[in-house]
């Protein structure tokens, strides 16, 4: 999925040489709508903005913080389809284990 919509960068390797570019060959529509999605997740959700703060307190750019922000909701929209669930806000996987979800 990640490299159908433009999130997954390219890397290139020649002997000692390795260089990691932009992905071109995607559909830039979709590109554009992820990027936006996930710069409007950091705005609006928590966990969003939680995970791009830290991130970027660890030197990470601006753009590999949006990547990662891109990956995991590409990934819950995923799994979603795959479990052919709705969206809930309040599940959250990585919390404490022990404690029952709540239906």
């Amino acid at each position: 999925m990640r490299p159908l919509c433009g999130v997954a960068l390219v890397t290139k390797r020649s002997g000692k040489s390795k260089v990691v570019v932009m992905r071109y060959a995607c559909h830039n529509r979709l590109r554009h709508a992820v990027y936006h999605w996930a710069r409007v997740a950091i705005q609006h959700d928590e966990l969003s903005r939680q995970r791009y703060a830290a991130l970027r307190q660890r030197g990470k750019s601006h753009g590999r913080a949006i990547r990662t922000v891109a990956d995991r909701l590409l990934g819950v929209a995923c799994a979603m389809l795959k479990a052919r669930t709705l969206f809930d806000p309040h599940h959250h996987q990585g919390g404490d284990a022990a404690s029952p979800a709540t239906a």
